[in-house]
C-alpha cells in the first residue's frame, strides 16, 4: 500500500521587527510510492508560495473543489507565536487535502 505523509513544522520569521519581516515553514515530504524517486524531500517556503499553489491547482481543477488556505494576519487578536502556530496547522491541513 502507497502511504505518502507530509509535515508542515519548523517555522521561522525572517527580518523580525522589519517591513518586510516574513514566515517560512519547513514541509517534510515522506512517501514509499513509486511514482517518486527520492522517498524523502525538504524543502522550505513562505505562504505566498502556498497561495501561488492554490491558484495554480484552481486553474487545473475543474469541478474539484480546491481547499482553502488560512486568512492573512488582517485582525487576529492574539500573539504572533499563536497566529504563527494556527498557520501552521492550516497550511497543514491544506496539504494534507
Amino acid at each position: 500500500q502507497e502511504l505518502t505523509t507530509v509535515r508542515v513544522q519548523d517555522p521561522r520569521v525572517h527580518n523580525e521587527g522589519s517591513w518586510n519581516s516574513y514566515v517560512d515553514y519547513k514541509i517534510f515530504l515522506h512517501t514509499n510510492s513509486r511514482a517518486f524517486t527520492a522517498k524523502t524531500s525538504c524543502v522550505r517556503r513562505r505562504y505566498r508560495e502556498f497561495a501561488w499553489l492554490r491558484r495554480q491547482l484552481q486553474k487545473n481543477a475543474g469541478l474539484v473543489p480546491v481547499p482553502e488556505l488560512p486568512g492573512k494576519s488582517g485582525l487576529f487578536v492574539g500573539s504572533t507565536d499563536e497566529f504563527i502556530e494556527r498557520r501552521r496547522q492550516g497550511l497543514q491541513r491544506f496539504l494534507e487535502r
